[in-house]
């Protein structure tokens, strides 16, 4: 389980809600992260997805570690407006002993998928 989100979680606004078996964050867009066209610049939302998809990583594995990605890949598929909820759900897909895969989900409070995100992730003890 992860003892303090990292400075950039609390900087975007990031909640973890669920259980520790699972990796699902909130957050709230804000106006500050949106571009000329009124919806939220598609760079927060794949910080979004990297930071639940590398808390995921961390619960998977069986004592200390530090990750960090070597990938990431993420769609839009529908664009968010500020005041919107967001909440993403990640999980490893594929655990190795140095390595691991992820897949990231992201809905908005109707329940609408706005982005898909993946990612590839090199484990080591802390």
């Amino acid at each position: 389980m992860l003892q303090v989100p990292p400075n950039c979680d609390l900087s975007l606004g990031l909640r973890r809600v669920g259980d520790d078996a699972s990796s699902v964050w909130t957050i709230q867009v804000d106006e500050r992260f949106t571009n000329p066209m009124g919806v939220l610049q598609g760079g927060f939302l794949g910080a979004i997805a990297d930071s639940a998809m590398g808390a995921a990583v961390v619960q998977a594995t069986s004592g200390p570690v530090r990750v960090a990605n070597t990938d990431l890949r993420v769609s839009f598929l529908r664009p968010v407006r500020p005041g919107a909820t967001l909440t993403c759900t990640a999980q490893v897909t594929r655990l190795a002993a140095s390595v691991a895969f992820t897949e990231a989900t992201l809905h908005d409070q109707h329940g609408h998928l706005v982005a898909t995100a993946s990612s590839t992730f090199v484990v080591t003890a802390r």
